[in-house]
């Protein structure tokens, strides 16, 4: 359980467990050959086994079943040798065969751990299992001609259903847990990760209690489509039940749905529970066998995971575990990062660049790393004439908004058109020092009488005598010789 103190709300500790449905990268679906594409017309992508028509079998997705494998591997989980497949026995018309096929008593993927940060504090969420399992059809509630069809693209499409444990004790801390279970599966490519075409799927079931008293009973809030829209949905939930234990009214088990245009839950249905469903063993799969020399091939051909790399940053560049797990927010960054840092030798500061003046103008402009006006290679020529003392800070900055809004605009030649370059003639320098200092005798004396902070208004008017283009620590260096 996540030993950090919980946030209460009016007295009420929050407690938050998710189930996700990520959707697998495979071409074709889990039990047969039909294709996968978003947006095809109805029932275009649907064949025989999907349709459950008589005398069809499914046939195993060797490619989903790798996929899930890489999951267990990347979240430190263990990967069950011998796992089976159930049948979930629920009557939606989306769904042919009056049942789902998924996994139940012994799942493909049982434990691990996600670990990501809520502001600068480490938090980890325990995971329960994740499973195989195949997604229903859809209906489509065609409102203008008052009818409901059935399209059946989406049935057998290959999930991966991801289950934690209650740990989660905020909302902020919910989203920050989807953050990071949403990197994981990009990362490694199991799941494109598209949340508004239905790929990433969030459920958080949510309860209230008084602290130290036992769980309350849980809504779960389906199908939460964006990180912004899983944050009030949860935060209007944990208001809603409060008031309704305050108000004396007892909480009922139920499925809600969010619906953003009001900021509100509504209950769509009451809760089922397992016994509900009435799992049993699907007789047309046999068990599920994953030999040890499986795994070690998916591992091994598996891409560096994310907080391996970040512990390859804190200990190759001295990086903090925070700015570490930061810069690999998502493959992308972490290539820009490395890019930069290979171009100035400067990781610290391509670190704080990246973190700082970077992700400003993307959050600004919405828009990815990858989309970045400034090239990785720009970040670390910029750097690199920092570093070298021909700009300074201030400078640098001139010259990346330049870049950011000039396609094609080169460091060196935007430092030399703006004439940013730094006064590194210690003669020309010196004499403005002694200009300034025979100018502001009264700032000296108060120097030399202990106010430190006589000197920066000394170290202003130098700056500004020389159109700020002297080297601030040579101006600081010089000035101390002089007055000391």
């Amino acid at each position: 359980m996540n030993t950090s103190t919980s946030l209460l709300v009016q007295g009420y500790e929050v407690v938050i467990g998710f189930e996700t449905h990520a959707q697998l990268s495979t071409q074709s679906k889990i039990f047969s050959r039909a294709a996968i594409a978003f947006g095809a017309e109805p029932n275009t992508q649907a064949c025989a086994v999907d349709l459950a028509l008589p005398g069809t079998l499914p046939v195993m997705n060797i490619g989903a079943v790798e996929r899930a494998i890489q999951f267990g591997l990347a979240i430190g989980a263990h990967i069950a040798p011998r796992s089976i497949f159930a049948r979930k026995n629920y009557f939606y018309p989306d769904l042919p065969k009056g049942y789902q096929i998924s996994q139940f008593e012994i799942p493909v993927v049982q434990g691990g751990n996600v670990e990501f940060f809520l502001g600068d504090e480490k938090k980890s969420v325990r995971l329960v299992r994740a499973h195989l399992e195949e997604d229903a059809g859809k209906s489509l509630h065609e409102d203008y001609i008052g009818q409901t069809g059935i399209d059946l693209n989406r049935a057998g499409t290959p999930l991966l259903e991801i289950v934690t444990e209650p740990d989660m004790r905020s909302s902020a801390e919910a989203v920050a847990y989807a953050k990071e279970l949403h990197k994981i599966v990009t990362w490694i490519g199991i799941c494109d990760g598209n949340m508004q075409e239905g790929s990433f799927r969030c459920d958080a079931n949510v309860s209230v209690r008084k602290p130290g008293a036992a769980l309350g009973t849980r809504r779960e809030i389906k199908n939460l489509n964006s990180f912004k829209f899983m944050q009030q949905a949860i935060d209007f939930e944990v208001r809603w039940q409060i008031g309704q234990i305050e108000d004396g009214h007892a909480i009922e088990q139920a499925t809600v749905l969010f619906n953003p245009d009001t900021g509100e839950t509504r209950a769509m249905r009451s809760k089922e529970d397992a016994a509900d469903y009435r799992y049993f063993p699907d007789p047309d799969l046999p068990p599920l066998v994953i030999a040890d020399e499986w795994v070690q091939r998916v591992r091994a051909a598996m891409t560096e995971l994310p907080r391996v790399m970040a512990q390859r940053f804190v200990s190759a560049h001295g990086l903090s575990e925070y700015d570490a797990t930061i810069l690999t927010q998502s493959r992308a960054m972490a290539a820009y990062f490395e890019a930069a840092t290979r171009a100035c030798a400067q990781p610290k500061l391509a670190g704080n660049w990246i973190m700082g003046e970077i992700a400003r103008r993307l959050n600004a402009g919405e828009i990815e790393i990858d989309q970045s006006p400034v090239s990785a290679a720009q970040l670390g020529q910029l750097i690199g004439r920092i570093v070298d003392g021909t700009i300074s800070n201030n400078a640098a900055k001139q010259v990346f908004d330049a870049l950011w809004n000039q396609a094609g605009a080169e460091v060196d030649a935007l430092i030399e058109a703006k004439g940013l370059r730094q006064m590194n003639d210690s003669g020309e320098l010196e004499k403005i020092v002694d200009a300034v200092l025979a100018a502001n005798p009264k700032n000296v004396e108060q120097y030399r009488a202990g106010n430190g902070k006589a000197l920066n208004a000394l170290v202003g008017q130098i700056m500004k005598g020389s159109q700020g283009k002297a080297n601030p620590q040579q101006v600081n260096d010089l000035l101390r010789q002089k007055l000391d």
